[in-house]
């Protein structure tokens, strides 16, 4: 199993990453404004499901690699490496609206709103490609199951994920003003972003193989 402090590391990193707002927190709160909360709340589990699959997809997928190619350990962490790069440098590149006030979605049903959430998520690549780039900087093949670890780290990730954004649905009029009437947030999440995922980079260049 992973150790404590390793797990604590991973999880204020989720939690950064969450915070920072993002396609997830925009149709959320758009959502929950133009249809009410229990329709937030509901697309919301719709959200989690996309991220239980691609984990599930993602754990999968680095047992059956680090088992069947020598050294692919190794690899998966220096690509992952160019990724969170990458997503530094457009995290301060971006053009996107953290949220747009007038955005209106139409209501709909129970399923449909749970559908949308879950899609959202399983459809876009980039969250495998990320889950891929995250967690094998916090895995090592000494800790057990590599299955078992990718699992812990995911369910720590679905579980802040869920919480905060579970609070943005319920305050999401109060989220929605706050965003509006600060623009400078723009400017300092991207560049705090970017840190982050620079941080995670180097740490994970850094990170010895054994």
């Amino acid at each position: 199993m992973i150790p404590l402090n390793e797990l604590i590391l991973f999880a204020l990193a989720a939690l950064i990453m969450v915070l920072s707002p993002g396609p997830n927190m925009i149709y959320l709160i758009s959502r929950s404004l133009s249809q009410g909360k229990k329709a937030g709340i509901i697309s919301l589990f719709g959200v989690m499901c996309g991220f239980l699959f691609h984990i599930l997809m993602v754990s999968f997928g680095l047992t059956a690699i680090f088992f069947a190619i020598p050294y692919a350990f190794v690899a998966v962490k220096f690509l992952g490496v160019t990724y969170l790069l990458f997503l530094a440098y457009k995290s301060i590149t971006s053009e996107s609206k953290i949220f747009d006030p007038n955005t209106n979605l139409k209501k709909d049903g129970v399923l449909k709103l749970f559908n949308i959430g879950l899609l959202t998520n399983i459809l876009n690549p980039k969250m495998a490609i990320f889950y891929l780039s995250f967690f094998p900087q916090f895995i090592k093949p000494e800790y057990g199951s590599i299955f078992g670890q990718s699992l812990q780290l995911g369910f720590v990730q679905i579980f802040i994920s869920f919480t905060i954004n579970f609070l943005i649905v319920i305050s999401s009029a109060r989220m929605a003003v706050w965003f509006a009437k600060k623009p400078l947030w723009v400017k300092i999440q991207k560049w705090f972003m970017a840190s982050v995922l620079t941080g995670l980079a180097i740490k994970m260049a850094l990170t010895k193989a054994k």
